[in-house]
């Protein structure tokens, strides 16, 4: 018998899925309600937000850093089930990020060209670095601690998706206190931030997702 045979075998009986899932929900939901109550009493949200909603371009960062956040959990909910396909969550990745560049076309249709490069950089760009990272914390270490209770074949790509997953989560809630709405700032920094994020998963997966 081969080895992914085995683990798929070993990893079939349902105690263990039911673990594995109660853990994977519980490490989401703690993650999320942790890091929206750490932006909420550190930066707080956006102070116009109760009137910003009537303003297309906030809709559309909150809307699609939300989508981004639940593909990228249920991709890493699903990578930690050996045997498991994969490949339709990781193609409706695309989604978001078709609605990302069709923002940013548009927005660079609309835009004199002059305004473009002031449109990208905003007025927070290195905080945006810094806090989505922050907000990823919770969500990454609950995801972590809930892989290691399913059999990842790849713990390096688990990481990644665990880290993927946690800088989603981590943009959505910090979309709700950004100032900046631009697509093209939303395409720059917001996913240089999910990518640091991405990467410092694939790094620690290769180690603790080990078994």
């Amino acid at each position: 018998m081969k080895t992914d045979e085995l683990i798929t075998l070993m990893t079939q009986d349902a105690p263990v899925r039911l673990r594995y899932g109660r853990a994977i929900g519980t490490a989401l939901a703690v993650g999320v309600v942790f890091s929206a109550v750490l932006l909420i009493a550190t930066v707080g949200l956006r102070h116009n937000m109760a009137t910003v909603f009537e303003t297309a371009r906030v809709c559309f960062k909150i809307g699609v850093t939300l989508v981004l956040a639940v593909l990228a959990a249920r991709l890493a909910m699903r990578i930690g089930r050996p045997g498991v396909a994969i490949r339709l969550p990781a193609l409706l990745l695309a989604l978001p990020v078709m609605m990302v560049v069709a923002a940013v076309v548009m927005e660079l249709s609309v835009l004199p060209q002059g305004t473009w490069a002031a449109s990208m950089v905003g007025e927070n760009a290195r905080f945006c670095l810094l806090f989505v990272p922050i907000l990823s914390l919770a969500p990454l270490a609950g995801l972590f601690w809930a892989l290691r209770r399913g059999a990842p074949e790849n713990p390096a790509m688990a990481g990644a998706a665990a880290g993927f997953a946690a800088g989603a989560i981590a943009a959505a809630i910090y979309a709700w206190h950004c100032p900046d709405d631009s697509p093209l700032f939303l395409a720059t920094w917001y996913t240089i931030g999910i990518a640091i994020v991405t990467g410092a998963g694939a790094l620690l997966g290769r180690r603790w997702l080990r078994w």
